[in-house]
């Protein structure tokens, strides 16, 4: 396996560890009714939930792009490093997210989107 598939199965556990967060920091979570409990969080547990709503949106361009750089045999130390970056721009987007530092968010989302793209472009 290549470093950068290894990141499509850490990018799978960052919503994860996301929505785990905030259902075990806010405490009192109900497993009957899950998405009423994300649904009612305030401040940064609801923000933590925002923001593994949109890993699971970056996911898939992300999984996508690794792959397509494989096939294409675009040069895999290249995708291995734009791959590792992802990873770590979208766990910065996240605390980010989490501490309400939206301006820095913005840019740690622009930094990892732009890996999503890069990989795309070593596959031309």
């Amino acid at each position: 396996m290549t470093i950068a598939f290894g990141c499509i199965l850490a990018a799978m556990f960052i919503p994860l560890t996301l929505v785990g967060y905030a259902k075990i920091g806010a405490g009192g979570y109900d497993n009957r009714n899950p998405r009423e409990f994300v649904g009612n969080l305030t401040g940064k547990f609801k923000r933590a939930v925002h923001a593994q709503q949109n890993a699971y949106e970056a996911f898939a361009p992300f999984a996508a792009a690794v792959i397509v750089a494989y096939v294409a045999g675009a040069p895999q130390s290249q995708a291995d490093i734009l791959a590792v970056l992802f990873i770590v721009f979208r766990i910065i987007y996240s605390v980010f997210y989490i501490i309400d530092q939206h301006w820095l968010r913005t840019l740690a989302w622009f930094a990892a989107f732009s890996c999503i793209i890069g990989l795309f472009l070593i596959s031309l």
